[in-house]
């Protein structure tokens, strides 16, 4: 505020000019500054002001509507303000309301409109643009440029039938100006008519006034028809476009839906694999000790002399129990293999089912579901046989570790024995230590044949235990492989439906095509008949043109004495009293044209029929368009409640593969017992 305020007392400064009162003013009220708006109306501006306030809005962009109504501006002072906003970005609203513009402003105002691209609103009341024809031209011309109006007020402004082609023809090439109001000017017959004809190519001019401009009333219909047309088809835009943006919407939310579930699923599945690498570390970090352990024991069990062959047969039997654990291994192994076999055979079948049933898109589904369930109880089945083989593992390990106990109780009361007896037989010793140097030599033998035996049957058994690691992984990878066939027939199924809906919304678009080229058709035959009433009408002109010049030399008459009021009452009483005779000429000469407007009436009922049928066919047609985008929705929830299904039914999943992982028995702990 302070900064406008400041660039305008320059700006005078350097001018050399006084800031005027009525713009100081209005610039220290705090209330325009707040509305954004610049109220100079009735100022009397100089053209040096203008100049300097072109300058300060050229500069500072505050103001969004400027009024500078009523202000006497001159030509050079209206050339500067215009000038001064061609680069405005600010300025929405230009009130230039009883300026008395003439050739210059007009051709300044074309130079505006062309330029700038934010004026929304545009007041030229009480201007008389329509006198100057190269002007006006200039102005339309900029008309038909301009991107950015959307109301324009030209009411009383001396606009005749020339100046409404020209507009017309500016009217072609504009797609943005909504609002035109043209009361109280003298565009006639011809006037109205080119202005249909704009209407009829132009498609955004919704709200077009033309009171007091002699049109008549078929033409006035006519145009307010049209209006109306042309705003149902904006709401019908808007509409579709509305609708078009919810469905990008919800496609870019399944979008980011299906990658944050891609991403979920390699966040697991990465997690899985550091839990499976963690494992085997610990396995193998055990499994050095146990080797450790084992080297520390032979030390021991080199000092062992007796008992023997109670060792060996407690080794027997551990042999027999290891046999059996393997027998079962092989078994869990073939039953996998057979389960395996057996899924490829189910999968196998359904891709079968899935071929022969792609026509029907429910009963697939149904099926989908159907193997989702047999697949996780088939996973649940492995989970529990691998529970199982865990829990025999563990319990041999667990009896593995009893036995070591026990031989390590034993080995402790032998000890103690053998040195009772070797102070007891030093003696009969010393004759038998070559003996026993030979027997000991045997069994260190047998023993360490006897540990790489116990070292190979313990590599055996964690390859075994390797290698059920291994198909668990596998059975795991067929699980998630599976998964994703099923989400991929989905996504197939549902691209599927998205074609035909597709296809469907193209059929009825190619009808409403249809719809609109007889409705076309219907119109030309209309344009026809009008041009037949038209041919009617021409008996008229004549009275009618006599009529326009009647009206016209009351105008003048109106303008040349709008300083006169006396001489004025006087000359409007004549003319009145001509008027009056005038106008009883014209109603004997109308009793005999009744004859033509009843027909002319007769012709706009048929016409009135043949619209009103044409619009109930339009109507069934946005009834079944309306129906047809409903079943759309409606499949739409159907196939976003299927997707959440299967979101639910993936976390169960992932949910039972962690609680089972968590509740099997770790492997080391097994091990360290």
């Amino acid at each position: 505020m302070e900064d406008f305020r400041q660039t305008y007392r320059r700006l005078c400064d350097e001018a050399g000019l006084e800031p005027q009162e009525g713009v100081v003013a209005q610039l220290q009220d705090r209330e325009a500054f707040r509305c954004s708006r610049l109220n100079l109306s009735g100022q009397g501006l100089s053209s040096d002001a203008c100049a300097v306030l072109a300058r300060a809005l050229q500069h500072d962009a505050v103001f969004k509507e400027v009024s500078l109504s009523d202000c006497i501006l001159t030509e050079e002072g209206a050339k500067a303000l215009l000038a001064g906003l061609f680069y405005n970005t600010t300025v929405q609203v230009l009130d230039l309301k009883g300026n008395n513009l003439r050739a210059e402003g007009a051709k300044a105002l074309g130079k505006l409109l062309a330029h700038n691209k934010t004026l929304r609103r545009l007041v030229l009341e009480w201007n008389a643009l329509g006198i100057w024809d190269e002007g006006f031209s200039l102005l339309c011309e900029g008309l038909a440029s301009n991107t950015g109006l959307v109301q324009l007020d030209l009411r009383n402004n001396q606009i005749n039938h020339r100046g409404a082609s020209e507009l017309a023809l500016a009217l072609k090439s504009n797609h943005t100006l909504e609002v035109l109001d043209l009361r109280w000017n003298s565009i006639g017959l011809l006037g109205g008519r080119s202005l249909l004809e704009a209407l009829q190519k132009n498609r955004s001019l919704v709200q077009l006034e033309l009171a007091g401009n002699n049109v008549p009333s078929d033409t006035l219909r006519a145009l307010e028809q049209t209006a109306a047309h042309n705003l149902d088809k904006q709401s019908t835009l808007r509409e579709t476009h509305g609708r078009n943006l919810v469905l990008c919407k919800e496609l870019n939310q399944l979008k980011e839906e299906k990658g944050w579930q891609f991403l979920r699923q390699t966040e697991t599945i990465d997690r899985q694999r550091d839990e499976m690498e963690r494992s085997n570390r610990s396995t193998s970090i055990q499994i050095g000790q146990l080797q450790e352990a084992l080297n520390n024991r032979k030390s021991a069990v080199n000092s062992l002399t007796a008992k023997l062959q109670m060792r060996e047969a407690e080794l027997a039997f551990s042999e027999q129990k290891n046999h059996q654990l393997g027998e079962l291994l092989t078994r869990v192994k073939a039953e996998k293999e057979e389960q395996t076999e057996r899924q490829n055979q189910e999968r196998m079948k359904e891709q079968e089912d899935g071929a022969l049933t792609q026509s029907k898109l429910l009963r697939e589904i149904q099926n989908l579901t159907g193997t989702n369930l047999q697949l996780k109880n088939k996973v649940a089945e492995m989970e529990r046989k691998s529970k199982s083989q865990h829990e025999q593992i563990f319990e041999t390990r667990q009896e593995l570790a009893k036995n070591t106990a026990e031989l390590k109780l034993r080995l402790a009361q032998a000890e103690d024995r053998l040195e009772m007896e070797k102070q007891r037989s030093k003696k009969a010793l010393e004759d038998t230590e070559l003996l026993r140097h030979k027997e000991v030599e045997n069994v260190n033998q047998r023993l360490e044949d006897s540990g790489r035996s116990l070292q190979e049957r313990i590599f055996k058994l964690e390859g075994q235990r390797k290698q059920l690691e291994e198909e668990l992984s596998k059975a795991r990878a067929s699980c998630i492989t599976e998964r994703a066939q099923a989400e991929e027939e989905l996504g197939r199924l549902q691209a599927q439906l998205r074609l035909e809906e597709q296809q469907h919304v193209s059929s009825l678009m190619d009808k409403l095509h249809s719809v609109r080229a007889s409705l076309q058709e219907v119109q030309l035959h209309c344009s026809q008949q009008k041009q037949m009433i038209s041919e009617l009408q021409a008996k008229n002109s004549q009275q009618s043109i006599e009529t326009d010049a009647l009206r016209r030399r009351m105008e003048e008459l109106q303008q040349e004495l709008s300083g006169k009021e006396q001489e004025k009452v006087a000359e409007v009483g004549r003319v009145k009293l001509e008027l009056q005779e005038q106008i009883g000429h014209l109603h004997a000469e109308r009793t005999a044209q009744g004859g033509l407007k009843e027909k002319i009436g007769a012709l706009e009922r048929e016409l009135k029929v043949l619209n009103s049928n044409h619009r109930e066919a339009l109507f069934d047609r946005e009834s079944e368009m309306s129906s047809a985008l409903e079943k759309l929705r409606l499949k739409e929830a159907e196939i976003r409640r299927m997707r959440e299904d299967e979101v639910h039914r993936a976390s169960y999943l992932q949910s039972a593969f962690v609680t089972c992982y968590q509740r099997s028995p770790p492997l080391h702990q097994s091990s360290s017992e």
